[in-house]
């Protein structure tokens, strides 16, 4: 019986849950948070809980392989590279809906919510912070990027000690095997998971929180969906991919992207996604995907900043100069990067781009009251992101797997025995 649920493709179990989700939510309405909120609440526990190994292993292990060609160096320049050209474009897209929707004018006497105050580290105190003093307390506090670094650093002097540290190699590569299998047993969890996020969502919001502020949540939802739609569709016409494959294969991480409304909380479901579905080789993978989820966000570091500018100088009758448009484009594609790792990355970047463009800072507390909607479509734009990137270096560097890609061979879902896409046909996926 689980054999044949399982076999249902992943996705389509999770818009199961995601659709009866919005149906418990409707119906129990602010019941729903208490009485199934906690079923969302232990699926992110579960997914939280295998970030941090996940990370260590995988980034040892890709390190340790990547390092043994010659295109290591190459194929981190192309993912940073193409990190920032997409968030560029996102940003224009940004600027361009919100000129187009004009969200913050005709509006007056919005109630002020309150913005908890967060200090903004400098980029000198970013790069200080990613050497981690007890990598240990890295890995139990889950810093991210203090993780990615001490994992680079293991899986460096693997590499430089050669055949004398194959026993540690091992160890690593079997942590790697291990942490994946743990993995793939809390991935089915997410069609529950996502089913008990959406119904407190929905139960937890009412009509009248989102009706003054619906233009802002329109060009945010319509900014990102173009980006989605369309941007990323063009980059991967240009790089001779099928746009419904790459679609096909980011789904599942997707709509638990927009449940989670947390990168760093679909990290599993991403990567699974990006090595099993998508076609990139596990080595670059584990290496560029918690890269991205820690300083990728196309939605949150890029679009929302552009149309949340906009919005206060509109609701504020203040006429942006371009050289303010500069300021805002230059804070959002570097902001993210600078900034990597800071809780509340939304609100630090919006309060990075506001001081910088000269905008008044208390216009946050305008938005912040519907922050948590419009953070499920910023955060399906970062995680669909993540993957976009090392699917076109991948292809640029001739090491995608179309076959996987395309959907011709795949993992099954679940399946015990599948552990290289070649093992099993692709059925319907």
């Amino acid at each position: 019986m689980l054999r044949r649920l399982f076999a249902i493709p992943l996705w389509q179990r999770t818009a199961a849950g995601f659709a009866l989700g919005i149906l418990a939510g409707l119906l129990l309405r602010e019941h729903a948070e208490t009485w199934l909120g906690p079923i969302g609440d232990v699926y992110l526990n579960l997914i939280r809980m295998v970030v941090a190994p996940l990370v260590l292993f995988t980034i040892a292990s890709s390190i340790a392989k990547l390092g043994e060609g010659v295109g290591a160096a190459r194929l981190a320049m192309r993912t940073v590279v193409w990190f920032a050209i997409t968030s560029l474009l996102a940003v224009l897209v940004g600027f361009a809906v919100a000129h187009i929707i004009n969200p913050g004018l005709g509006l007056s006497d919005l109630p002020l919510g309150t913005v908890r105050e967060r200090e903004i580290p400098t980029p000198l105190e970013v790069l200080i912070g990613i050497v981690p003093t007890n990598p240990f307390a890295a890995l139990s506090e889950g810093k991210v990027l203090q993780i990615i670094f001490f994992s680079a650093l293991v899986g460096a002097a693997l590499v430089a000690l050669g055949d004398r540290a194959q026993g540690v190699r091992r160890l690593v590569d079997e942590g790697a095997a291990v942490v994946f299998r743990i993995t793939r047993w809390v991935i089915q969890l997410t069609p529950i998971g996502v089913f008990g996020l959406i119904a407190s969502v929905v139960g937890g919001y009412g009509w009248e929180a989102l009706l003054p502020l619906g233009k802002f949540i329109i060009a945010i939802y319509v900014a990102c969906a173009f980006h989605i739609l369309v941007v990323y569709s063009g980059l991967l016409k240009l790089h001779g991919l099928k746009v419904r494959s790459f679609f096909r294969g980011a789904f599942a991480a997707m709509q638990t992207a927009f449940a989670t409304s947390s990168s760093l909380g679909t990290l599993p479901v991403t990567l699974r996604q990006t090595v099993e579905r998508l076609g990139v080789p596990q080595a670059y993978a584990a290496f560029a995907v918690p890269l991205g989820a820690s300083v990728k966000m196309d939605g949150c570091g890029a679009i929302y900043p552009a149309i949340a500018a906009i919005f206060i100088a509109q609701y504020f009758r203040i006429d942006l100069s371009l050289t303010q448009y500069v300021l805002i484009g230059l804070t959002a594609v570097l902001g993210s990067l600078g900034t990597a790792g800071v809780p509340g990355t939304s609100i630090v970047m919006l309060t990075l781009t506001l001081a910088t463009a000269g905008l008044p800072l208390d216009g946050i507390g305008y938005i912040v009251a519907i922050d948590r909607i419009i953070d499920m479509m910023r955060t399906m734009t970062n995680v669909t992101g993540q993957m976009l990137v090392p699917v076109l270096v991948a292809k640029e560097e001739n090491i995608l797997n179309e076959d996987v890609y395309d959907g011709r061979v795949a993992w099954l879902p679940g399946d015990p025995d599948a552990e290289s896409p070649e093992t099993v046909k692709a059925s319907g996926i």
